[in-house]
């Protein structure tokens, strides 16, 4: 079975948690025997601009068929302007100034949904729910469309379109129960249709703690560590004040390690903040062993991989407690721990670097967490069967 992909990016440059996990789902079924991937996206590297950096044609990633088309560029300062004005009253918004917003934030391009619609793919997987070729592709590839919403709580699911989207396609997959039950809150039609909470498989890579180290410049100090995109958004901000406050209360050495793209440069002036930029797989690696704990101050994740990778590396987590998937996650492992404010993030992570024993149990029991649930086999076993599932449900609807 050829099985495809439509995201808004696409390739071994990307490192944005949706297109991540699509990029690894389709690279596995890639060598899977008796299926094939096929992807179709835009030229864009940068989300924030959809600028075409990649050239357009036909080409194999890692064993995958990657086809790109140009967009129409993103009219930056426009786009941040009306999604101010929109996200303030998101359920007032009509449907005609949701697709207007839809546009500007992109990537625009038909050719994508075109090229989707008109191959030889079973099925065709689109990933995430935001963006424009999702949009307009579910909708038009209906019976073919499996849809990886990765549901945020956030403005623009209210938008009138939206509901189209997550109810149109024959099966929609999810990262986490959280993430569902989301979903079926904001979209209780969808329950009717054949649904998978996947997750994501967990593979631990090289990388040694003391080169990630001497890579960055951190030297020997104890360090937590914030692993992604460095933004507002994602909450960078405000955990590097978080983390201020907590140094003035406890002196010492420990530092707070910003280790992603950097969009939003955290305030200046804090004290034992180093912020390494991007970093490559083996030195992300490296820097999971050697810290503390990670940090995770994002409010909106759908999984979270790196909270997964964090605990395949041996080592517990904080997580921000406002995001449903991560908290559970926590909940579920026993894990790690989770702060609402900045009285419990200073008592859970004076706990993770003061108590090495707690340390090492929450450690453990979410190593044995992703064992259970998030290695590769376990999740592509459970992939596979849910596709096979949702074609041969499609086979018999067309019959009859």
């Amino acid at each position: 079975m050829k099985l495809g992909f439509v995201l808004p990016r696409y390739g071994i440059e990307i490192h944005g948690g949706a297109e991540s996990a699509a990029r690894m789902l389709a690279e596995r079924l890639a060598v899977s025997d008796g299926w094939s991937a096929e992807v179709f996206t835009s030229c864009a590297v940068d989300s924030q601009t959809w600028a075409d950096e990649l050239p357009p044609g036909t080409f194999d990633v890692n064993g995958v068929t990657v086809h790109r088309f140009v967009s129409q560029p993103k009219d930056v300062a426009t786009f941040h302007a009306r999604s101010i004005e929109l996200f303030g009253a998101p359920s007032t918004v009509t449907e005609a100034d949701a697709r207007a917003w839809i546009d500007l934030q992109g990537p625009v391009c038909p050719d994508v949904v075109d090229a989707a619609a008109a191959s030889d793919c079973a099925l065709v997987t689109f990933h995430p729910y935001l963006y424009w070729p999702t949009v307009y592709g579910v909708p038009r590839l209906a019976e073919r469309a499996v849809l990886h919403p990765a549901t945020h709580d956030e403005p623009p699911i209210f938008f009138p379109p939206y509901r189209q989207v997550f109810e149109s396609p024959s099966g929609l997959v999810f990262w986490s129960d959280e993430e569902r039950d989301l979903a079926q809150r904001r979209f209780p039609n969808i329950t009717t249709r054949p649904q998978l909470v996947l997750g994501i498989g967990v593979e631990a890579e090289p990388g040694h703690a003391a080169a990630a180290r001497a890579r960055i410049g951190v030297g020997d100090r104890p360090y937590v560590l914030c692993l992604g995109k460095v933004t507002e958004m994602k909450g960078t901000a405000a955990l590097a004040r978080f983390f201020a406050r907590y140094k003035e209360l406890h002196p010492g050495p420990l530092t707070l390690v910003f280790a992603g793209p950097v969009a939003d440069v955290p305030p200046e002036g804090l004290r034992d903040v180093l912020v390494a930029g991007p970093v490559d797989e083996e030195t992300k690696w490296g820097l999971l062993r050697g810290a503390t704990a990670l940090i995770s101050p994002s409010a909106y994740e759908s999984l979270s991989l790196v909270v997964l990778e964090a605990w395949a590396a041996g080592i517990p987590v904080l997580v921000n407690g406002l995001c449903e998937p991560t908290r559970g996650h926590c909940v579920r492992s026993g894990g790690g721990l989770w702060y609402d404010g900045f009285a419990s993030f200073d008592a859970a992570l004076a706990r993770l670097a003061g108590d090495s024993r707690l340390a090492a149990h929450l450690a453990a029991a979410g190593r044995r967490y992703v064992d259970a649930f998030y290695r590769w086999p376990v999740v592509l076993e459970r992939y596979v069967r849910f596709l096979e599932r949702v074609h041969e449900r499609n086979q018999r609807v067309a019959v009859t």
